[in-house]
């Protein structure tokens, strides 16, 4: 790929970091992502305030920076990674008054049409653009069930060797509804599921792994950043065959980790997102078709 460069689109109050902030940190976490468990080099943190969650993750993805900037900076991509989320159903991307929103259409992990999701509204940024630093911002004010704040963040700097380390980020707030539904459902359906953190160990020395809210963003967080992964390792494949190919890998990535990742067959999720992949591009032509006859009038 050649040299693309995206316009920043800032707002005030936004924070300036500098590239030197994430190659310090990964001199902090290198012996962690040397030595994971996960079948890419990663790094994983998470976050849980009061009302607040947030999961980090740290990784080196074997393309080079400026294929990264490249590809992330143009907004609609991202539908094309988050919607390999299962609870991402389709998703759509559109310009308003020079502004990108970028709309996720929430909702359970089997097939569901569109219009019975939970539509995610994010304002798409570019935060930072330069020639070894790359930064983006995706917010969103409001959330399924009293949630709130939704906050995606990327950053990426370029590594020797043709490699680019990413700093990935996914957080929100929710307030009383949302925590009650969540303490009420890790209390019954989910009281099985983990996160990636452990956070003590049993009588055996077997690890613990965090569980609840905290590691339920830590499920998300990883599964978004395994979709950045499976994006970028399926551009080279030729665009007929792309789809399908970067769908099996996600779920790949995935299932390495089905202790706290798995949740249907593959061939379940291949179908369902074969579905849904159908949908997004109905709604986004009719988004299309409603631009351009807003612009002839």
């Amino acid at each position: 790929m050649g040299t693309l460069w995206c316009t920043p689109m800032q707002s005030p109050g936004v924070s300036h970091t500098d590239s030197t902030d994430l190659l310090q940190k990964r001199q902090e976490i290198e012996a962690k992502l040397l030595n994971t468990d996960f079948p890419i080099p990663i790094h994983l943190e998470s976050f849980e305030g009061t009302n607040s969650l947030r999961g980090d993750v740290y990784g080196i993805i074997e393309h080079p920076f400026d294929d990264v900037r490249n590809v992330l900076c143009i907004p609609d991509t991202w539908c094309d990674i988050a919607s390999l989320h299962f609870n991402i159903k389709a998703c759509t991307c559109t310009s308003l008054r020079n502004k990108w929103l970028l709309t996720f259409y929430s909702g359970r992990k089997f097939y569901q049409p569109p219009e019975d999701t939970f539509q995610l509204k994010y304002n798409y940024r570019v935060i930072q653009q330069r020639s070894e630093h790359l930064k983006i911002s995706l917010t969103a004010d409001r959330g399924p069930l009293n949630t709130n704040d939704y906050r995606i963040e990327l950053e990426a700097v370029p590594l020797n060797g043709g490699r680019t380390l990413i700093r990935f980020s996914y957080a929100h707030r929710y307030g009383l509804l949302a925590r009650m539904a969540m303490k009420g459902y890790f209390a019954m359906l989910g009281r099985g599921k983990r996160g990636f953190s452990i956070v003590n160990t049993d009588s055996r020395g077997d690890p613990v792994y965090v569980r609840g809210t905290r590691g339920a963003i830590e499920r998300n967080a990883v599964r978004y950043y395994f979709a950045i992964q499976a994006y970028m390792d399926t551009l080279a494949i030729p665009e007929e065959g792309r789809f399908e190919r970067r769908i099996s890998r996600w779920y790949d990535l995935t299932d390495r980790h089905r202790q706290q990742l798995f949740e249907m067959s593959k061939q379940e999720y291949l179908t369902y997102k074969k579905q849904e992949r159908r949908n997004q591009v109905m709604l986004q032509r009719g988004l299309s078709r409603n631009h351009a006859s807003s612009v002839l009038r």
